[in-house]
């Protein structure tokens, strides 16, 4: 394959957006191939490589539950041997809360690939969770999409699976909200509902951790500072062995009770401090 090259597989639960991720790579030049059994896909690899210039940015495909069990299970194997080929290999996970998926499914009235013979589908939902367990595992990439847009969907996808750079670092920074939940998809969560809230000041509460008067408030508070520092510290230490061991992705949650202010305030400040150290650096306000 050659060194422009790369394959990204997208995979993930039935109605999470694996469909959605694949058009996005298609339109950013990708050759797509959805539904691929996992057992073709050392050959279909085997056939781009032969094949210069045919390909565009490179090959994209979906492998999904309805894949036999053993050849998901040897996935993670094959994907190790692309590496080993010097092969970009990407693997993009994309899942979502089980409510959402039977909310979307009621409102599509789509039929779940497990749900044969009229099986239940919150245990479809639940068989398709196991089966892909393995994959799961091997993911460079898991994105949440119960709360996420297709278009936010295709901005990640556009910024951080097709814009990382071959053995680079892609470090995702995203603020959230506690009353919503944690984040399926982050790596380290730090917590700061410990700090001061612009919220209870009647004059902030209808901004966010993005507007001046919010950044000047919460840049005079010395436990603000401290957290910033020890955080910072944190990841300085961390990162460098992440890439080092040849991670793709590192994705930092950044939490406080609504998402709004101090969150957003913290992910905008820690990244602007990590950017001349970090290969690919970026920033998602979940909540906003």
């Amino acid at each position: 394959m050659s060194d422009n090259m790369r394959l990204i597989i997208v995979s993930g639960l039935s109605g999470s957006g694996k469909t959605v991720a694949l058009h996005v790579l298609e339109d950013l030049g990708y050759y797509c191939i959805d539904n691929l059994p996992a057992g073709l896909l050392e050959a279909v690899v085997e056939e781009v490589s032969s094949g210069p210039g045919q390909t565009g940015r490179g090959l994209a495909v979906g492998i999904d539950a309805r894949n036999r069990r053993q050849d998901l299970e040897s996935l993670p194997h094959l994907i190790e041997e692309f590496r080993q080929r010097q092969i970009q290999t990407d693997v993009l996970f994309v899942l979502a809360e089980d409510e959402v998926l039977l909310k979307r499914y009621s409102e599509t009235r789509r039929r779940h690939p497990l749900a044969e013979h009229g099986a239940e589908l919150r245990a479809a939902i639940s068989a398709e969770r196991e089966m892909l367990s393995e994959v799961i595992n091997s993911a460079d990439l898991i994105i949440d999409t119960s709360r996420t847009s297709v278009y936010d969907l295709a901005d990640i996808i556009r910024e951080r699976i097709d814009g990382r750079a071959p053995a680079s670092l892609s470090v995702l920074i995203e603020s959230f909200g506690y009353k919503h939940g944690i984040p399926a998809d982050a790596d380290f969560v730090f917590d700061l509902r410990c700090l001061p809230n612009p919220y209870w000041d009647l004059n902030l509460r209808h901004l966010s951790g993005l507007d001046e008067q919010v950044v000047q408030f919460l840049d005079s508070q010395e436990s603000v500072a401290a957290m910033r520092t020890d955080i910072l510290a944190f990841l300085e230490r961390w990162i460098p062995e992440y890439r080092a061991s040849n991670r793709a992705f590192l994705t930092v949650a950044i939490g406080c009770t609504g998402g709004q202010h101090r969150s957003v305030y913290m992910a905008e400040k820690l990244a602007e401090s990590l950017r001349a150290s970090v290969d690919h650096i970026s920033t998602r306000h979940k909540e906003l």
